[in-house]
């Protein structure tokens, strides 16, 4: 019994230790785009280049986790229309001064340019940290963002933003298909409306990534599939379920940011949390099946699963929701990893998207053995793209449940998931902007879950106390 009291009180102690911080793998500064193509080729490395710029800067600058930004006038096609600003304070809560401390205002339209591989995907992150800047009136910074033919951002206010979610800054991240002329142009152009608007960045990141998409089934259409690594894609979501924060320099080289799952659960508050486990209480070590970049070990390290009682279970569903904007179709990628059980047919779940069965008797073990052997510990991924309907005045909910399957007569009638992401694939228009812009929130542990945790901890404690 006293165990139960020390594991509980390391529970409480590491949620109360949880913080966010937003950081990023090493790049070397290049003093010119031409240079540093000169010290690629020199070097002998056939990594395509990335590039990590601080919009505003002077001079390079390092982040908190030693990882240089280089100035972007090297990179700014004219600065005519365009005036920089240095902030001798930033909010705490930044992860690193920079580059969120120096900005680059926009008057009018504007590109920047980079020489990127004709080979490979880009990451494309864009950094913004809305605050009182002398030059820049937040009624009037609205403005669109587009990387060569993708418009990314339309009529967007990192204010208005900002201001919905209570958050310091906002990154967009973005995966784009391979340039195939050598250069990326991202333009930032002001809006129409209001009179006089203007544009701002602080950051940007362009990252070559490997191609990590594939062809995926279009849930609710019988036999329809969507090519998703022949389009782009935008990060919606990236969470950790039943585990924690992990930040970028922890991510399996993708320089990913993998948030907290609690906020997303619904249900009643006695059932919709689960049951969290993890891999290292089960003396089980993670093992990948195929490409280590699909999500760190962390992610496949923690799982959320329904509980112990099948007639609870039977009568319930474990269930995410997140908001998107409408008339897109969106790719939920589900990471599974079962380091409980060993056997097929142990634990057999439906999952669904909205009320569409995307999955039927989903079976971890099966999925991750093949050839006969055992699939404990190995871990998967699943892809299912769903279109989403205007019904909401373009606010619209993706559903992510799962619930025991009843057909299979498992050992145990429970549900598994490990990790989950929601990437929006651009419309045929080569958009990913919405009129009106759903603000994505991303969480920490909700205060319900601790005061839970809280009240669980204390009737363990009850219980103890009775025993002895």
């Amino acid at each position: 019994m006293i165990s139960r009291k020390i594991l509980c009180i390391l529970i409480l102690l590491s949620l109360s230790l949880n913080t966010i911080h937003v950081l990023a793998d090493d790049s070397d500064d290049k003093d010119s785009k031409k240079d540093s193509n000169s010290d690629k080729k020199d070097s002998g490395s056939d990594e395509p280049e990335s590039f990590l710029v601080s919009c505003g800067s002077e001079n390079e600058v390092e982040d908190s986790s030693g990882r240089k930004w280089s100035p972007d006038s090297k990179f700014l096609n004219s600065s005519d229309f365009s005036s920089t600003e240095q902030l001798n304070k930033t909010d705490p809560t930044l992860p690193s001064e920079d580059p969120y401390k120096s900005a680059r205002i926009f008057n009018a339209t504007s590109s920047y340019i980079f020489s990127v591989t004709t080979t490979k995907r880009l990451w494309i992150r864009l950094h913004f940290y809305p605050f009182e800047y002398s030059k820049i009136d937040p009624a009037k910074a609205y403005f669109s963002v587009a990387a060569n033919e993708f418009t990314l951002l339309k009529n967007y206010s990192a204010f208005t933003n900002a201001a919905a979610l209570t958050m310091a800054y906002i990154v967009k991240e973005f995966s784009l298909t391979p340039s195939t002329c050598g250069n990326l142009n991202i333009t930032i152009t002001p809006s129409p409306q209001p009179e006089g608007a203007i544009g701002f960045l602080n950051g940007i990141e362009v990252i070559p990534m490997p191609d990590v998409f594939k062809t995926t089934p279009l849930v609710g259409f019988h036999d329809q599939t969507i090519e998703v690594q022949n389009s782009s894609v935008q990060t919606m979501y990236r969470v950790n379920v039943g585990g924690d924060y992990v930040p970028p320099t922890e991510d399996a080289g993708g320089n990913r940011t993998w948030y907290e799952d609690g906020g997303y659960l619904i249900g009643s508050p006695n059932t919709k949390y689960g049951v969290i486990s993890d891999a290292d209480s089960n003396n089980v070590t993670i093992k990948y099946d195929g490409d280590e970049y699909m999500a760190p070990e962390a992610v496949y390290n923690t799982a959320r699963s329904m509980g112990p009682s099948p007639n609870v279970n039977l009568n319930t569903n474990l269930t995410w929701v997140f908001d998107v904007d409408a008339n897109f179709t969106y790719v939920v990628r589900l990471h599974f990893c079962d380091f409980e059980l060993e056997l097929t047919n142990q634990r057999a779940f439906d999952i669904y998207l909205n009320n569409h069965t995307a999955q039927e008797g989903a079976d971890v073990i099966a999925w991750a053995g093949g050839g006969g052997s055992s699939g404990k510990g190995i871990t998967v991924f699943k892809d299912y793209a769903i279109y989403l309907n205007d019904r909401n005045n373009g606010n619209e909910q993706i559903w992510v449940a799962l619930h025991p399957n009843e057909k299979s007569k498992p050992e145990y009638y429970d549900a598994l998931l490990n990790g989950l992401e929601v990437f929006k694939i651009n419309d045929t228009c080569g958009n990913f902007g919405s009129e009106y812009p759903v603000p994505v929130r991303h969480y920490s542990y909700s205060e319900e879950f601790l005061e839970k945790t809280k009240d669980e901890c204390k009737l363990i404690g009850d219980q103890d106390t009775d025993d002895n």
